[in-house]
């Protein structure tokens, strides 16, 4: 299977930026990709966080999630759908949700992310400060799902460092898992790389972790380095910034051999 991970450069116009995801899914599509995975806030990403509240969509019903599914039918992909505000219990909070929609457009899955950011960090008189929790509230439960005979394990950004959801999702074993991302610049700099491949790693599986990944107009830089990882941790395809797609093929031989070799997941004890 080929699979692909979108990299872009969001903005604070929704339909830019769905026009975009149209475009690249497309692209991905004629290279031959069977799932195509957006990043993070690939449909926005505002000026303020507050004004994810403003396009906010009711689950199962709204333009962006309708493109996704009509976009998922046209190309006859899996689409890994990033993530995008849904309405929450608290009225001043968002979900930030990844829906998975097969082939056909149906909606096979749907994950909340779980861990939410918060960074602070002074450096030359000048402050860089981050905190999601003020926007989001955050999900509670690891998801899953069945593409075909592969299995996908689903995680967005800051989930990345929380090897335990991983761990959660590994019963039975993912094939792939995805991690869709907005990484800062400072802390994709830092750990993104060996983050991607320690999970790659101690799980014996893919990682798709397509990334927003450049300059925005609200002013945030991404790191980008949208990459795709086998299971021995080795990188197969990067998109270092700047929109575009990073292609790669799924191998399940390559799976059962890396498993075969080192069985360490019969080896778990706890």
């Amino acid at each position: 299977m080929k699979i692909a991970a979108i990299q872009m450069v969001s903005t604070p116009d929704v339909e830019r930026n769905l026009e975009a995801a149209r475009r690249l899914i497309a692209q991905a599509a004629g290279a031959g990709a069977e799932l195509v995975a957006l990043p993070e806030y690939f449909c926005f990403m505002g000026m303020k966080d507050s004004e994810k509240l403003r396009v906010a969509e009711a689950p199962g019903d709204g333009p962006i999630q309708r493109m996704l599914a009509d976009t998922a039918r046209a190309h006859r992909v899996w689409v890994v759908g990033g993530t995008l505000p849904l309405v929450s219990p608290d009225p001043q909070r968002v979900l930030n949700s990844c829906g998975v929609y097969a082939p056909d457009g149906t909606q096979a899955a749907r994950y909340d992310k779980i861990h939410l950011f918060r960074f602070e960090r002074e450096s030359e008189g000048s402050r860089e400060s981050y905190d999601e929790g003020a926007s989001i509230l955050a999900g509670r439960q690891p998801t899953g799902v069945a593409l075909g005979g592969l299995r996908l394990g689903l995680s967005v950004c800051y989930d990345l460092r929380f090897p335990e959801l991983y761990r959660a999702l590994m019963h039975p074993p993912c094939d792939l898992i995805s991690v869709p991302s907005a990484f800062t610049y400072t802390t994709g700099r830092a750990h993104w790389e060996t983050l991607l491949r320690a999970r790659a790693i101690e799980n014996q599986c893919y990682v798709i972790a397509p990334a927003q990944g450049g300059k925005h107009e609200n002013g945030r830089r991404t790191w980008g380095h949208s990459m795709i990882v086998d299971p021995w941790g080795e990188l197969l395809a990067v998109r270092d910034e700047g929109e575009g797609v990073a292609l790669a093929d799924l191998a399940p031989a390559r799976l059962a051999e890396v498993r075969a070799q080192l069985p360490a997941l019969t080896h778990r004890c706890l």
